[in-house]
């Protein structure tokens, strides 16, 4: 019974993982050695993440062994080995299965997060034309980073190696390298904290608020149509450097084929553009690395133009629902309507009737949202005060040191593994909601509907593999299952046994990792005050601060694009309206012909004889009649095709049917369908 569970949350655990992948990246299009390397990170993540709490109450019982085996040795009490007491909890995982499974995810993801993944995301970036050009690439693009890294190592080497007193073998190798990676680790946690434990409260009880929320997107869209008119200018400076390229490079010319690689990754819509510029007048032929070069900032263009559209139409649907709810607070029969109406699925229909979807819209998801708010708002504070007074082991400070240990007193394994696994649930949603969020320099963004290009999905893989260890370690020592920490000798759980801790050096142990947790204090107070916002509004940069001028100016611009845009969505309804209204009357006019309700002067006369519509006319018309009866999203897919074609990343799709027609084999180098 106690393996059946570990394996359920085993599987549930590459469930999760898996979801979340084919939410945000693309596996059908993404190249396998991308999907495999991210899904290995994510997924051996989220085990860490179920398996910690059972590591936890096989520690408690040991400790409760190892206390009984003491007491009866200074007793002579003849007892059982096991003790009077100790009971053994209900999900027992043998030590040996726990160590070899933490080295193995251990050691896994740290080759993951240090070694392989910094080299695939340099090389999926490449602007490179063969295998061994991108390597190179990849290389030199990496030395500084691993450079750095080297230098470190080496001048802990020669600290320790001169240090007297402290055994230099290759087990306190692995101990530095260990430690490295972890203190690092808690660097980028702490300030991850330090924002999401204000932020996540906080949009909880701000998306409560509909005019708020209504406000805050009406400020989004605007800054979203700013990004958008950046990334075209910036392809229609992609297809002008092109243009001269090809002007210069004709069929004959050494490097014809690879200005030939670049244009065929321009969809089609874009190339024809291409083709319809006119040529420079003397164009200038470029060199290899002028065209390596060209090449990259096609690759990184074209991600982010499809990307911005995409985003683009997630958030009209966004302010449109929006809309929708404020209207519909005034409805007198409490049944909601829709602006704009999509077909639904018939379960849903069922299930979510519109009389339902009123009151959970514009009654009780506010107060959801309110009391989810109150919730994960005490949780912060918890977290906080606990990352504060950690360190303090007589008396104990930490709440969640409190609960555990009075669990374990009680031998309550099910308090433990409940209170552990939401504990460190909550500590993950906030740091790895945050990384979901990053954007640097609009290179790294998991945008949902697979839109994420692989720069950005091993980006987050190695984000989360960093992050994890450090997380862990940082949760055990605010339950006191840390020695290192609390300095005091307890039985450590074999999580830390294998992964060691984050106190090689003296200046780590005593200083870093006692009091640079309590800097979360200083950037929630920072977070809650907006302080950061405030300062890059101030420094030209947009923010959503709410009595800034830019801030009403860009919510009012925001709001006339919604105007105009859903002026746009209406007429295009109509149109489609209007056209199958015409093809039902011409439908039906035609079957009335065909039975032989022919009157008039005409009865004896093929209609046809008069009115042949042509092939192409046809067609189209039969394409805007099959495509009014399409979901909006469907619609919008079909936009994006129109633009990009089909040789960019993948549209819009939200069912695994829609999908499969665009199932496409990865070419043969590696990386190369970017």
């Amino acid at each position: 019974m106690a393996l059946t569970l570990f394996v359920i949350e085993i599987i549930s655990a590459f469930v999760l993982a898996a979801t979340l992948l084919y939410r945000y990246g693309d596996c059908y299009r993404n190249h396998i050695i991308v999907t495999v390397s991210v899904l290995t990170a994510w997924y051996f993540s989220f085990v860490i993440m179920f398996v910690l709490p059972l590591d936890v109450t096989s520690t408690v019982y040991r400790q409760c062994q190892n206390a009984t085996l003491s007491a009866t040795a200074n007793d002579s009490t003849p007892l059982t080995p096991l003790g009077p007491k100790c009971q053994q909890p209900a999900v027992f995982i043998p030590d040996e299965i726990l160590r070899n499974l933490w080295r193995v995810l251990y050691w896994t993801s740290q080759c993951l997060t240090w070694l392989i993944m910094p080299m695939m995301q340099s090389y999926s970036k490449a602007g490179d034309f063969t295998v061994k050009g991108k390597l190179k690439s990849a290389l030199v693009d990496n030395a500084i980073y691993y450079g750095s890294y080297l230098l470190i190592c080496g001048i802990l080497l020669i600290y320790l190696a001169l240090k007297p007193g402290i055994p230099f073998d290759s087990s306190q190798i692995k101990a530095i390298a260990s430690s490295a990676s972890n203190t690092w680790g808690l660097f980028l946690l702490i300030l991850l904290l330090g924002y999401a434990l204000v932020e996540v409260p906080r949009n909880n009880w701000n998306n409560s608020k509909k005019n708020y929320t209504l406000t805050y997107s009406y400020f989004k869209i605007a800054k979203l149509s700013t990004d958008k008119c950046e990334a075209e200018e910036t392809v229609d400076d992609i297809l002008e450097s092109l243009n001269a390229v090809t002007a210069a490079v004709g069929p004959g010319h050494s490097l014809h084929r690879h200005v030939e690689t670049i244009v065929q990754k321009l969809p089609v819509q874009l190339r024809d553009r291409l083709n319809s510029r006119a040529p420079p007048e003397r164009p200038t032929s470029p060199s290899m690395k002028s065209l390596v070069n060209l090449h990259k900032k096609t690759i990184k263009a074209l991600h982010v133009l499809q990307r911005t559209e995409t985003q683009w139409g997630l958030m009209l649907e966004r302010i449109f629902h929006l809309e929708d709810i404020a209207s519909n607070l005034r409805s007198p029969d409490r049944r909601f309507q829709h602006t704009f109406h999509t077909p639904r699925p018939r379960l849903q229909r069922i299930l979510y009737p519109p009389i339902v979807e009123w009151y959970w819209e514009c009654f009780m998801k506010q107060y959801f949202l309110k009391a989810l708010a109150v919730v994960t708002g005490i949780l912060s504070i918890m977290v906080v005060w606990s990352e504060m007074t950690f360190f303090s082991k007589k008396p104990v400070l930490s709440f969640f040191a409190m609960i555990v240990i009075a669990a374990g007193e009680s031998y309550n394994y099910a308090a433990i593994v409940t209170i552990s696994t939401l504990i460190i649930v909550y500590m993950f949603y906030c740091a790895y909601s945050t990384v979901l969020k990053i954007r640097l320099l609009n290179l790294y963004y998991l945008a949902p509907h697979h839109q994420t290009n692989e720069y950005s999905l091993i980006f987050s893989g190695m984000m989360v593999s960093r992050l994890t260890p450090a997380m862990c370690l940082n949760f055990l020592s605010l339950i006191h299952m840390d020695s290192h920490v609390i300095k005091e000798h307890v039985m450590e759980t074999h999580y830390t046994q294998v992964m060691g801790h984050m106190d090689v050096l003296g200046i780590i142990a005593e200083g870093f990792n006692i009091y640079f947790p309590m800097l979360v204090v200083f950037l929630c107070v920072a977070t809650y005050l907006s302080l950061g916002s405030r300062l890059l509004s101030l420094c030209g940069f947009q923010q959503f601060v709410g009595d800034d001028e830019l801030t009403t100016d860009l919510v009012d611009e925001g709001r006339e694009i919604i105007k105009r845009e859903k002026r746009k969505r209406q007429r295009a309804e109509e149109s489609m309206m209007r056209r199958r209204d015409y093809s039902e009357r011409y439908s039906n006019y035609r079957a009335q012909r065909d039975d032989g309700a022919r009157t008039g002067l005409l009865n004896d006369v093929d209609s046809d004889y008069y009115v042949t519509p042509s092939p192409e006319r046809s067609h189209a018309n039969a394409a805007g009649y099959q495509r009014a009866e399409l979901p909006y999203n469907q619609t919008l897919e079909d936009d994006l095709d129109q633009r990009f074609g089909e040789s960019t990343l993948p549209s819009i799709r939200t069912d695994f049917e829609g999908r499969r027609d665009k199932m496409t084999m990865p070419p043969k180098g590696l990386f190369d369908d970017v």
